[in-house]
């Protein structure tokens, strides 16, 4: 399915979001959006109707560092949440802004700063680790493959913590298909989308989906009911869709693409940096960084940026997959 987006029918919800990199929504119509604070700390924001932020901040408990990125949302209505700080770890923020570990150490080591955190059907937990490196722009090269990704079988049971994929380009968000039988993972310096079949508490080895075309800087993605996959990247403020038959179509893009062109010399040059990933938060769309289906009828998309203040939103002729989160 083929169906292009103009920036300028770019419709945008919210005000005075901070870094709204990731966002879910409920059948109840509920919509929550990271919220990091510019002073440090911060949690998540449900918008109301008019598109007021709600904040839940973290705090007893959160160290002091905190920096929202990745999260999901648990039946109690607590958010399980990736912190990109240097302390690192994943999170549990409750619906009164207490905060508590969710896991601080996998195999005797500390959690290096936490890309994401997604809670699956079976009420397992995956949790995404860009690099081991701090800071964690000495990874922003497509010649560092340390990335990994940690499985806990379940929000209370840190002592399962495991490493069960690694060797990945800049781990970025991951998420069990509809299906149940995959894992599938952006690799965000590889550039690629990737795969493992789950195999109850183990992974099979690394598939590639699909590498991305030229000026895709893959972040977030989503699933939709037809079985594609939805790719926001950073940068070029792109949304990619890879269909059932790994053919990929841009939906929308807001970027220069002379700008794009030297950056991606860049990145087969071995001089890709921070800069060059965040060249598109000077467009209107702010870096875009995630995407969700949301609304009745799961149609209308919303985009999470890095530098935005608002939400990115349009509609979509086909409909997102069922999130696992959705009759929260």
């Amino acid at each position: 399915m083929d169906f292009n987006i103009a920036p300028d029918a770019i419709a945008f919800f919210g005000t005075g979001l901070s870094r709204p990199e990731c966002v879910a929504c409920t059948e109840a119509g509920a919509i929550w959006v990271s919220h990091a604070l510019p002073s440090g700390g911060g949690g998540v924001a449900r918008l109301a109707a008019d598109g007021t932020p709600h904040p839940v901040l973290a705090g007893a408990g959160a160290p002091a560092d905190f920096m929202p990125n990745g999260w999901s949302m648990a039946s109690d209505g607590s958010f399980l949440i990736a912190n990109l700080g240097d302390s690192g770890g994943a999170w549990r923020l409750g619906t009164e802004g207490d905060c508590s570990p969710l896991l601080l150490k996998v195999g005797g080591y500390d959690v290096p700063p936490v890309n994401f955190v997604h809670l699956d059907e079976q009420g397992r937990v995956w949790i995404s680790v860009s690099t081991w490196r701090v800071p964690r722009d000495r990874a922003m090269h497509r010649g560092v493959a340390d990335g990994f990704v940690i499985l806990m079988d379940g929000v209370d049971r840190p002592e399962t913590a495991r490493i069960v994929a690694d060797g990945l380009g800049y781990t970025n968000e991951v998420k069990v298909d509809p299906s149940g039988r995959w894992l599938y993972v952006n690799e965000t310096m590889a550039r690629r989308l990737s795969r493992f079949e789950v195999k109850g508490g183990a992974l099979g080895s690394r598939q590639t989906v699909v590498d991305y075309i030229d000026g895709v800087i893959p972040d977030g993605f989503d699933f939709d009911e037809e079985g594609g996959v939805w790719c926001a990247s950073v940068m070029s403020n792109r949304i990619v869709r890879v269909g059932p038959d790994t053919r990929q179509h841009v939906v929308l893009e807001d970027c220069d693409p002379e700008e794009i062109a030297a950056s991606m010399k860049r990145w087969r040059d071995g001089g890709y940096s921070r800069e060059d990933l965040m060249i598109g938060a000077t467009r209107p769309l702010k870096n875009i960084a995630s995407i969700t289906f949301g609304g009745a009828d799961l149609k209308t998309v919303y985009c999470g940026s890095l530098a935005g203040s608002a939400l990115a939103t349009f509609r979509s002729p086909v409909a997102g997959a069922r999130p696992p989160h959705w009759t929260y």
